[in-house]
């Protein structure tokens, strides 16, 4: 791993007396994209808030470039952030809102203007220096921001859910060019999301989060085919929880097999079948009267509802887990 550039130590916070964070954390080396991942409330922002200088931890410290920063303000900290609302000045152009951080450290007229050329050339908006926030779409809203926030050339950047008011189509190709980007400047990234694609797509590492603490954190492959955690393995991906035997099993549902195949099947019968998102999805009940889903691509599979047919899975396929009840 490079060189550690972030330190979150043990990181506490409460808002009245109910915990929000319980004793986190995490390395964060430099040039790394890591997201926080988990659904509302789990404590993503209030982290963010607290890398920032927005937010101060009740216990524990920040630590940035091999300095304690815990007790610094936020303008203090080589830290930027990006908003999903962007936060643009409507009344700016383009170049204007790109350079307002420079022009705020009183940086040459012409060096700004060569740093918002070099930025507007990096996120592909050559030619819209003039336009005012109101003449442009979504991504192009969103690459001003990011533009913005890296002009200064932070030692971090943090991203609060910027894609979150995208369609699904832009948000797809604005992870893929996210990730570009970062690769390109080297800087590092901390990214906050409840969507586990985005999460899967553009990190090198996910730190899972729920109620206060980090479920999990390892790369996209560790998280997605070895949870350690059955709130993990549902959280990402669409995994069966399966209690036999003493044991609790994640399997994935693509994983899943019918109709006589696996190294363990199960009496089972198919309760229900639905087409969503290019996948077919099959719903059995064992006799046990747990639910099994499995997912197919196409439309439609040789199985009828309320046939009777064996489920069952191969061994290398399925993940012991940590059972929290979920």
């Amino acid at each position: 791993m490079s060189e550690i550039l972030l330190q979150l130590k043990n990181l506490h916070k409460r808002f009245g007396t109910v915990p929000v964070l319980q004793g986190i954390s995490l390395d964060i080396a430099q040039g790394e994209f890591i997201t926080l991942l988990g659904a509302s409330g789990c404590g993503k922002t209030t982290t963010l808030r607290i890398i920032a200088g927005l937010e101060d931890p009740d216990e524990g410290e920040v630590w940035l470039g091999g300095k304690n920063v815990t007790a610094e303000d936020a303008s203090s900290r080589d830290v930027n952030t990006v908003f999903q609302n962007y936060a643009l000045f409507p009344h700016m152009t383009v170049a204007e809102n790109i350079g307002y951080g420079l022009k705020l450290r009183r940086t040459a007229r012409n060096e700004i203007k060569k740093r918002v050329e070099e930025m507007l050339h990096l996120v592909q908006l050559d030619g819209f220096e003039r336009r005012r926030p109101s003449e442009l779409s979504g991504g192009q809203k969103q690459r001003v921001a990011i533009a913005r926030a890296v002009i200064n050339r932070p030692k971090v950047l943090l991203l609060d859910e910027p894609l979150g008011a995208l369609d699904l189509k832009l948000r797809r190709q604005m992870q893929l060019e996210l990730k570009r980007l970062q690769q390109r400047l080297g800087i590092t990234f901390i990214y906050i999301t409840h969507d586990q694609e985005e999460a899967i797509n553009m990190s090198d590492r996910i730190a899972v989060m729920h109620r206060g603490v980090f479920e999990q954190i390892g790369t996209p492959n560790e998280i997605y085919y070895a949870p350690r955690t059955s709130y993990v393995a549902g959280f990402v991906g669409s995994a069966n929880i399966i209690r036999q035997d003493g044991c609790v099993l994640a399997v994935r549902s693509e994983n899943i097999l019918f109709g006589g195949e696996g190294e363990y099947a199960h009496p089972a019968v198919v309760k229900e079948k639905s087409f969503n998102g290019g996948q077919l999805r099959i719903l059995f009940v064992l006799d046990s009267g747990q639910e099994v889903t499995a997912s197919r691509y196409g439309i439609d599979a040789d199985v009828a509802v309320g046939e009777r047919l064996s489920v069952g899975w191969l061994e290398k396929d399925a993940a012991a887990v940590a059972d929290d009840g979920t």
